[in-house]
């Protein structure tokens, strides 16, 4: 399993800049957004020139560091589908390109109703966003298939894949051999379901096996009003000991992903120790 961060979780900056700093954090690679950590680049298709991607890539492996995924996180129920077509035609040249930076993997959530933030709404538990999101990544899963990349996608409580049965369901219809899935368990988790994170993790790693391509690494804890607030590890209690053991069982080439990851030193550290046990 190789450790990575989020770039612009350590900053926006040239490649070389963020390469640096991620290797002496302890990193081993990224999960890139270029619009969110590369200064001056957008990642849109005219501006992610061949020469452009290699220059990046190039930044982050002089410090040892890989670029094994790419965020192309857009909304696919947003209700301007100029930006649904945008999305959706930025998110197919990242698979094209992922391999110049020697990426398998592109990555995007299911959406929200809500067109800002991607919170609940009612609709995203219907049947409708179920098939509204599939026709959105139908054609993407045929580019993976022909660029040889990986469609990975990530469900949450409050996006339309819902739940890991629904995004199972999501990833049998799409599923033409390049659909993996990206396991974020806080974000299925609200204040009512929060203390099943085990039995959660557990129906995950069942229903998604081997296709499971990355793991987000969080901590939380549960404030008074009875919100689950994003914490350090020091502060958490996700269980990452308890979970850990499972998944370098089940998924040992997992990548495992820090985002948003509160007093990042320390929780590497935290993290990195029980890797070890």
């Amino acid at each position: 399993m190789k450790l990575c961060i989020r770039p612009h979780d350590v900053g926006l900056s040239t490649a070389d800049d963020l390469g640096r700093k991620i290797h002496d954090l302890g990193f081993d690679g990224v999960q890139l957004a270029v619009a969110k950590a590369i200064a001056g680049q957008d990642g849109e298709p005219d501006t992610m020139t061949e020469e452009v991607c290699k220059e990046i890539r190039a930044g982050f492996n002089a410090h040892g560091v890989e670029v094994p995924l790419l965020g192309a996180y857009f909304n696919p129920v947003h209700s301007n589908k100029d930006k649904v077509r945008a999305g959706a035609a930025k998110f197919a040249d990242h698979l094209r390109k992922a391999p110049l930076f020697g990426a398998k993997f592109v990555a995007s959530e299911t959406g929200s109703y809500n067109d800002e933030p991607w919170t609940y709404n009612p609709r995203n538990q219907t049947e409708e966003g179920f098939e509204d999101v599939y026709s959105v990544f139908r054609p993407l899963a045929d580019v993976a298939k022909e660029a040889g990349t990986y469609l990975t996608l990530e469900g949450a409580w409050g996006h339309c894949m819902y739940c890991p049965a629904q995004m199972e369901r999501m990833v049998k219809a799409l599923d033409n051999g390049n659909i993996r899935v990206t396991v974020d368990i806080f974000n299925y988790l609200y204040e009512k379901n929060y203390e099943s994170r085990f039995d959660l993790l557990d129906e995950c790693l069942d229903r998604f096996g081997d296709k499971i391509a990355v793991f987000h690494i969080k901590d939380f804890n549960v404030a008074s009003d009875g919100t689950l607030v994003e914490v350090g590890m020091k502060d958490g209690i996700m269980g990452w000991d308890k979970m850990l053991p499972k998944i370098a069982e089940r998924v040992p080439d997992a990548l495992l992903v820090f985002e948003g990851m509160k007093d990042l030193p320390t929780s590497l550290r935290m993290f990195k120790e029980l890797l070890q046990h």
